[in-house]
């Protein structure tokens, strides 16, 4: 079965049916066996898609089967308001922009700290911050909403 990953704002077709072996090592945590080649997979969820860490290298994932006609990548049009949400539950350790700032697409918007990383959320578009709801010091749950950007 064929599907469609939006990794970073590219398109991959994904087959389903061939290549790897995974190993659900524990929830969220797979193991991918290609060849000679071991990735370790961290998925979480994060509203409209994912956040997969690639042996600790942080990738934005939304994917969709074109055979469901509801189902669209959140970056495909990036229409309306697009919330940014933490991957992880962590503390926020300072916030780039306030609301009313302009953005672009990629420009950071509130760094997070998690499992002593510090990951810095990225504007899905250009557009506007409406909402900021997270300040510096603030602790945070996976899957809250940090930044609305219109």
């Amino acid at each position: 079965m064929k599907q469609t990953a939006i990794v970073n704002g590219r398109a991959y077709e994904v087959n389903g049916d061939e290549g790897a072996a995974i190993v659900e090592v524990r929830p969220g945590v797979y193991s991918i066996l290609d060849g000679p080649r071991s990735v370790e997979v961290r998925v979480v969820a994060n509203g409209d898609g994912y956040t997969v860490y690639v042996n600790g290298t942080r990738c934005e994932v939304d994917v969709f089967d074109p055979r469901d006609r509801r189902s669209t990548p959140a970056s495909a049009g990036g229409h309306g308001p697009q919330r940014v949400a933490a991957p992880m539950p962590g503390k926020v350790i300072r916030t780039l922009v306030e609301v009313g700032a302009e953005v672009s697409k990629g420009e950071g918007l509130v760094v997070v700290e998690a499992m002593k990383m510090q990951n810095e959320m990225k504007s899905p578009k250009a557009g506007r911050v409406v909402e900021l709801r997270v300040r510096a010091g603030a602790t945070v749950s996976a899957g809250e909403v940090l930044v609305v950007v219109d």
